[in-house]
């Protein structure tokens, strides 16, 4: 991983953090991405004075606005000429139904929504990195159904049901975007990182997990491992811990092409005029 360059959303935290340590022991050049700049800024220190890796930079930008999203991407494009490894890692777990600034449900937008439109705008900067790799961190609670009619959660809320919407649409993300890559040098898979100790863990689900080492070793496999070089496509998870993450199958309607296609043609409408996306 020595020069590669790797943007980890969500890494101010948890799985993402450990996953930036690990992979900034590798040599990579790490792009820190969080919301609060105080955090950002000792999490950089940190990841530096373990590694003494000094190539850890600190983006800011707020998944709940698509401006912001649109900002980062822009700040990036403007800094690298590549991008090696994208990792979309950033996520929520909301008990109450609340909006975005762009008038979307909370948890579809950050977990899902502002990670499609990052990849899309940054898509070009991850091609001249090519062979370059993209990674969506999902769920084995993703939902194995959509309602086109109300993915807002307008009708009905759950917090569970928002969350294995959200994980669901990741996943069917990388089928179609691994699809559409196909011939190209860019790989597209997700995983589930396992039911790890995290925030997020805690605070949605009111519960513990294993420890955050054991769930960056699928994203850090998928990013770094020439096992996975030419492989897309794909939902991986880590069953046994300490072992090489599996391929393993998704929830059945991720692997509908028309529901794919249906997913992405709303997104797109749901990014609006801020989005570059054709």
């Amino acid at each position: 991983m020595k020069d590669k360059i790797v943007l980890i959303t969500g890494s101010t935290d948890g799985i993402g953090k450990q996953t930036a340590l690990e992979l900034a022991q590798k040599g990579a050049t790490i792009l820190i991405h969080g919301r609060d700049l105080k955090r950002g800024k000792m999490v950089v220190d940190e990841i530096i004075q373990h590694t003494t890796n000094s190539n850890i930079n600190l983006f800011i930008s707020d998944f709940s606005s698509l401006k912001q999203v649109k900002k980062l991407a822009e700040k990036i494009k403007a800094k690298y000429d590549h991008l090696d490894v994208l990792i979309n890692n950033a996520g929520v777990y909301m008990k109450k139904r609340i909006s975005t600034e762009d008038g979307y449900e909370m948890t579809f937008q950050v977990n899902y929504l502002a990670h499609f439109f990052l990849t899309n705008i940054l898509l070009d900067l991850i091609n001249q990195g090519a062979p370059a790799r993209i990674i969506n961190i999902s769920s084995m609670a993703h939902s194995s159904s959509i309602d086109f009619n109300d993915l807002q959660s307008e009708k009905s809320y759950s917090a569970y049901g928002a969350y294995a919407l959200s994980k669901l649409a990741n996943i069917l993300f990388t089928f179609k975007l691994a699809a559409d890559l196909q011939n190209t040098r860019v790989t597209v898979n997700c995983l589930h990182p396992g039911v790890i100790n995290t925030k997020l863990l805690r605070e949605g689900f009111g519960s513990m997990g294993e420890d955050v080492k054991v769930g960056s070793k699928t994203p850090i496999f998928l990013a770094s491992s020439p096992q996975v070089k030419e492989i897309t496509g794909k939902f991986y998870v880590n069953r046994f811990k300490g072992l090489i993450p599996e391929e393993q199958r998704a929830a059945g309607i991720a692997y509908d092409k028309e529901v794919q296609e249906k997913l992405w043609e709303i997104s797109i409408k749901l990014a609006g005029p801020k989005s570059p996306i054709q």
